[in-house]
């Protein structure tokens, strides 16, 4: 991106409640590779955006939120949280 731009961080989780099928299969594989103490792996995703350092935080910050809740990030089984 040409000139000043501001970069956020949007992290995405399943929900506490929804079972994390990839990050069971990571732990039993670090635990076969004798990773030992690991008592759960939860495995999510980041989404790094650049934007005009001009606009407003807020305005920014709200507007990532539309995103995830639009394409990003699906409400229903995952959590987001995003970082200016």
């Amino acid at each position: 991106m040409k000139g000043n731009a501001m970069k956020i961080k949007l992290y995405v989780r399943l929900k506490s409640e929804v079972l994390d099928v990839q990050g069971d299969a990571v732990l039993k594989a670090l635990t076969r590779l004798g990773f030992e103490g690991i008592k759960n792996v939860r495995v999510g995703k980041l989404v790094e955006l650049e934007v005009d350092d001009k606009l407003d935080r807020a305005d920014v910050k709200a507007h990532v939120e539309k995103m995830a809740d639009a394409l990003l990030a699906n409400p229903v089984i995952e959590d987001y949280e995003v970082i200016l």
